[in-house]
């Protein structure tokens, strides 16, 4: 399967929340969907599983998902 690579880049932000991510790049249809895929098992972030819904992202970050391989900038 190929990797789609996208960029997010945080504005005025310090970080932004895994599950509000996964929102914002329309990836899941909402926040109930974002939490239980997380929950689930099915997001990677900087290599190891995340099970924590409101991760905090920051610069650096690399997120995988369902195809996905976000980078937050």
């Amino acid at each position: 399967m190929e990797i789609n690579k996208v960029e997010f880049a945080l504005k005025d932000q310090e970080y932004i929340q895994l599950n509000n991510l996964l929102k914002f790049l329309d990836f899941v249809n909402s926040g109930g969907e974002a939490k239980l895929r997380i929950q689930d098992g099915e997001v990677v972030v900087d290599g190891e599983v995340e099970f924590r819904v409101r991760n905090k992202l920051r610069k650096g970050a690399v997120v995988e998902f369902d195809g996905n391989q976000i980078t937050i900038i």
